[in-house]
């Protein structure tokens, strides 16, 4: 059983009423993945935003393993601390992380939220020293179209992100780096310039499965069908 633990922030946790790329991803294993898979992590809901919290559990399509460890406003910053304990207790084998646009926004400049990258590989591979990650950098959002700094911001840190996944790559703890969405159109694929909607999500989905089954072998390319 190949267990994925989906990590992330509001674009991976998701909002009431959404399939989330999680689910997109699912979809496209069941299709693609010729073993028995689960997602794992300790959180299973999706945001309320009524509510401002993590209570729903109103999903577009609630049929699929809804756990991961995602948090709307959470961080690099956040998910170091928690990523241990969530992998132990998950036995996770493969982390599919999305995270790094709060942490620049409101918490941590690039060095710094680069820092925390490594401080969450190291925590992860204590509870697993055999696990493996995909990093999927941060796709730039509608703030970095009119914030020259923060999108200077952004882009130091992809690069910087590339560099620490090249720097602590292990053959028996991989690290990938996925690619963002070369299409990705912040106008098209998001309902606020942040957050994805149904093309957005299959996208961010897209750039997990074609990194896992470029790098690893693991599923096939990715369809929207």
């Amino acid at each position: 059983m190949l267990r994925l633990m989906p990590v992330g922030d509001s674009m991976t946790i998701g909002s009431a009423g959404e399939h989330t790329w999680r689910h997109r991803l699912w979809q496209h294993l069941c299709a693609t993945y010729g073993g028995p898979f689960t997602f794992v992590g300790p959180r299973e809901t999706l945001y309320d935003k009524a509510a401002d919290a993590p209570v729903s559990y109103a999903y577009a399509d609630p049929g699929f393993p809804r756990r991961h460890l995602a948090g709307w406003g959470e961080g690099w910053l956040h998910m170091a601390p928690l990523i241990g304990e969530a992998v132990r207790a998950g036995r996770a084998d493969v982390l599919l992380v999305s995270l790094g646009l709060i942490d620049l926004g409101f918490y941590t400049n690039a060095e710094q939220t680069a820092e925390n990258v490594r401080a969450f590989i190291t925590a992860a591979r204590t509870a697993n020293p055999r696990v493996s990650m995909v990093l999927l950098p941060v796709i730039p959002n509608i703030r970095a179209a009119a914030d020259e700094p923060f999108a200077a911001q952004v882009a130091l840190f992809n690069e910087l992100l590339g560099k620490t996944a090249a720097d602590l790559d292990e053959a028996s703890s991989p690290l990938l780096l996925a690619s963002v969405p070369p299409s990705y159109d912040i106008h098209a694929d998001t309902y606020d310039g942040t957050h994805p909607n149904a093309s957005g999500e299959h996208k961010i989905a897209a750039a997990f499965a074609e990194a896992m089954h470029q790098g690893w072998g693991v599923g096939g390319p990715y369809g929207t069908g």
